[in-house]
C-alpha cells in the first residue's frame, strides 16, 4: 500500500512530497554462481561506438549480405535503392584513398576493436552473390554483370591481392587475408567470432534483387553448414554464429518458410535448426554452430497521451509508452509477464532466453546465445536507460554470450552501459560472476548482483526503480560468507544522464535499507572493510613522509626507494570515493599530490607496491 511520506535523502536533501513503495531485495552469493560474459557489453560498430569500456563490437547488418571484400563494394538493397556503392568503407571512416584496398572494411574495423580492447564479430557472406562494382543503382538479379558469385573454397593458392576480374569472391581467401594480418582466433589479436551473413529469412525483402525468392529452411541449413565448414577449416577455434534471426516470427517458423511444414514437428524453426546443425556437426566430427544468433527489437506497445497504442521501439516517450518500455525486457525471461503485442497475446509465456536455452539443451547442447542486434527505444528518455540497464543485467543473469545494441548509443543509453562498465570514472566494472538476486516486485524494480570470480569480499548490486510515482524503500537482505560493512553508491536518474557518486553507507549484519528515487538506477559496491580518517598503515615498507601536512592542497610524498617497481598511489576522501590515482616508480623517492581543486577536509593516500602498503592521512585546509 502506497503512503504519502516526507523524504529527504531521495530528493537531493531538499524537502519533497513523494509516495513510498516498500520492496525487498534478496541476495545470496552462494547460489546461481555463473560467469558473466564480458561480451554482453557490446555495440554494433561503425560510427555508433559511444559507451566507455565496452567489450564487444559487431560489424553486421543488411549491407554485409552483399559486401565484396575484394574491392569493398556493397549493395543498399531495399534500404537504399538497390545501389552498388562504397558505403561500407565510408561508414567506418576509411580514408578515400584506401577504399579499394582488399578487405579494408573488415581489417580497419578489427584494428579499431583492438585499439579499444574489444572483441570483434565480423560478417561473412552466404547469400550467393555480392556487389561487383560501385556504379550505382542495380536493376538485374544475379547472375548478371553487376554481381559476383560467392564461393566458399577457392581450391587453389590464396592471393593477398585477389583477382577482381574472375567473377568470383572466395570466402576462404578473405579469411586467409585476415588471418595473415592478425593471426588466428587463438592469438591475442586474432578474430574470434564470425557471423554467417545477416537475417537470412528475409533476404527476399532486404535484398530483393540478390535473393528474389523467399529462402527455405533447407537452403538455410545447407548454406550455413557449408560456410561453417569453411570457417572451421580456416580457423578451427573460431566461433560460427547463426541463423541471425531478424525477429520472433523467424524464430518460430523462419518467416513462414515454404518448407516449414516439413520441419514443423520440432515446434519452432529454432529447435529444427539446432537439431540439423547438431546432426551435421556429428557427421563431420566437430561443432559447426557455436552461437545461436538472435535479433530482438521489442514489439511491446503502450498507450500514448492520446490513448493510442505505440510501439516502444521507435515510439515516443509518453508515460504509457515509457512504462511499457521499462517492462518489455521481462519478455526475455519472466513467465508471469505478458507484453501488449501480437507476441504477448498469442505466445505467452514467451520467456525468450529460457525458450532458446531449452531448445539448445534438447537439440544442440553447449551452443551459446547472442543478441547481435536489439533495441528498446527511448534513448533520449530515462525509460530507455532503464530498459537498457535491465537488458544488460538479464543477459548476465542468464548466461548470454554476446549482445550488441543497434543504433547510436547516446543520452540515457550511455549511463546504462557505464553503470556496469565505468561507474566511477576509472573503468571499474560490475562483477564477472553472477550471484542470486531477487525482488518481490519485478514490476516496479529490478536487481542484479555479482562478485569477481570466487572473491566475495567485494560485491556489486545494481538496483532499479521503474516506478513513475513512488520512491523505492528497499530492504537489502544478503546471505554471504563475507560480512559486508560498507557500500559506496553510484547512480543515474531521470534528472541527469551523468553517473554521480552518492556517498557511502554503513552496513550491519549484511542488511541495509536505502531509498531509491523514482525512475533511477543505483549501483552499490559492497566491501568488507570500513575506511576512516584515523586509518594506520597496513604495512610500512617505504618510510613515507608527507609535507606540508596540513596544507592548502599541495603535498610532497617522500619514501625510501625500493627495488625497481611501480607504486600506485590512490587518494580517497573519507567516504572512500577515489579522487586521484597516480602510478610512479619507487626508485624516484619523491612525488607530488595536488588537491587544490578539492574541498577542504581529510583525505587518505594509500601507497601500494610489491613490498607492501602504507596509508597516510592528508589534511587540506
Amino acid at each position: 500500500m502506497k503512503k504519502i511520506y516526507l523524504l529527504l535523502s531521495a530528493c537531493g536533501f531538499s524537502l519533497c512530497l513523494s509516495a513510498q513503495l516498500s520492496t525487498t531485495f534478496t541476495i545470496n552469493t552462494n547460489l546461481e554462481r555463473q560467469a558473466i560474459s564480458p561480451l554482453i557489453y557490446g555495440t554494433n560498430g561503425q560510427s555508433f561506438d559511444r559507451p566507455d569500456n565496452i567489450a564487444a563490437r559487431r560489424l553486421g547488418g543488411n549491407r554485409m549480405t552483399s559486401y565484396n571484400w575484394e574491392d569493398n563494394f556493397s549493395n543498399g538493397g531495399a534500404d537504399y535503392i538497390n545501389d552498388n556503392d562504397n558505403y561500407m568503407p565510408y561508414a567506418i571512416g576509411v580514408p578515400n584513398a584506401d577504399y579499394l584496398v582488399p578487405n579494408i572494411v573488415l581489417s580497419a574495423f578489427h584494428d579499431t576493436s583492438l585499439s579499444m580492447n574489444c572483441t570483434s564479430l565480423l560478417t561473412l557472406p552466404m547469400c550467393g552473390y555480392v556487389s561487383r562494382d560501385g556504379n550505382g543503382v542495380v536493376t538485374s538479379s544475379p547472375p548478371s554483370p553487376r554481381w559476383r558469385q560467392v564461393v566458399n573454397n577457392k581450391g587453389s593458392a590464396f592471393s593477398f591481392i585477389p583477382d577482381t576480374s574472375d567473377g568470383y569472391v572466395y570466402v576462404d581467401e578473405c579469411m586467409n587475408n585476415l588471418i595473415t594480418q592478425f593471426g588466428n582466433s587463438s592469438s591475442s589479436t586474432g578474430i574470434k567470432n564470425y557471423e554467417m551473413d545477416n537475417e537470412w529469412s528475409i533476404w527476399n525483402t532486404s535484398q530483393p534483387l540478390l535473393h528474389p525468392a523467399q529462402p527455405t529452411i533447407a537452403e538455410a541449413i545447407n548454406r550455413s553448414t557449408a560456410l561453417s565448414e569453411t570457417i572451421k577449416r580456416m580457423d578451427s577455434n573460431a566461433l560460427a554464429f547463426g541463423p541471425v534471426d531478424y525477429g520472433y516470427y523467424s524464430y518460430l517458423q523462419f518467416q513462414g518458410a515454404p518448407d516449414w511444414s516439413f520441419f514443423s514437428s520440432y515446434g519452432t524453426f529454432c529447435a529444427a535448426y539446432l537439431s540439423y546443425m547438431k546432426h551435421a556437426s556429428d557427421s563431420i566430427g566437430h561443432r559447426l554452430l557455436d552461437v545461436y544468433d538472435i535479433h530482438y527489437y521489442s514489439s511491446a506497445q503502450g498507450l500514448d497521451n492520446s490513448n493510442t497504442l505505440e510501439g516502444v521501439d521507435g515510439g515516443g516517450n509518453d508515460r504509457g509508452v515509457a512504462i511499457a518500455r521499462m517492462e518489455a525486457p521481462r519478455t526475455l525471461w519472466d513467465s508471469s509477464y505478458a507484453e501488449n503485442s501480437w507476441i504477448g497475446q498469442n505466445y505467452s509465456p514467451v520467456v525468450y532466453i529460457r525458450a532458446v536455452q531449452n531448445s539448445i539443451n534438447t537439440y544442440n547442447p553447449g551452443t551459446k546465445i547472442a543478441f547481435t542486434e536489439y533495441q528498446f527505444g527511448g534513448e533520449n528518455h530515462i525509460s530507455g536507460g532503464i530498459a537498457e540497464a535491465d537488458m544488460l543485467g538479464i543477459c548476465g543473469r542468464f548466461g548470454v554470450y554476446w549482445t550488441s545494441i543497434w543504433g547510436p548509443v547516446d543520452t540515457f543509453l550511455i549511463p546504462a552501459f557505464q553503470i556496469f562498465r565505468n561507474y566511477d570514472g576509472h573503468n571499474s566494472t560490475f562483477g564477472n560472476t553472477h550471484v542470486y538476486a531477487n525482488t518481490n516486485n519485478w514490476t516496479a524494480s529490478s536487481v542484479y548482483s555479482a562478485i569477481q570470480s570466487s572473491d566475495t569480499t567485494v560485491m556489486n548490486v545494481i538496483a532499479m526503480n521503474k516506478d513513475y510515482d513512488s520512491t523505492l524503500v528497499a530492504d537489502f537482505n544478503i546471505t554471504a560468507n563475507t560480512t559486508f560493512n560498507k557500500a559506496k553508491i553510484y547512480a543515474f536518474s531521470q534528472t541527469d544522464t551523468a553517473i554521480k557518486y552518492m556517498g557511502s553507507i554503513a552496513i550491519s549484519g549484511n542488511h541495509f535499507t536505502y531509498t531509491i528515487p523514482q525512475l533511477s538506477v543505483y549501483h552499490f559496491v559492497l566491501s568488507d572493510s570500513l575506511v576512516n580518517s584515523s586509518v594506520a598503515s597496513v604495512n610500512s615498507p617505504y618510510n613515507v613522509s608527507v609535507y606540508p601536512n596540513p596544507s592548502a592542497g599541495i603535498y610532497t610524498l617522500t619514501y625510501t626507494p625500493a627495488s625497481v617497481e611501480n607504486l600506485t598511489i590512490e587518494i580517497t576522501d573519507v567516504t572512500g570515493k577515489t579522487v586521484e590515482t597516480l602510478v610512479v616508480k619507487s626508485t624516484t623517492g619523491m612525488t607530488q599530490i595536488n588537491l587544490q581543486d578539492m574541498p577542504d577536509g581529510v583525505y587518505l593516500a594509500r601507497i601500494s607496491g610489491n613490498s607492501g602498503t602504507v596509508v597516510k592521512k592528508l589534511v587540506k585546509e
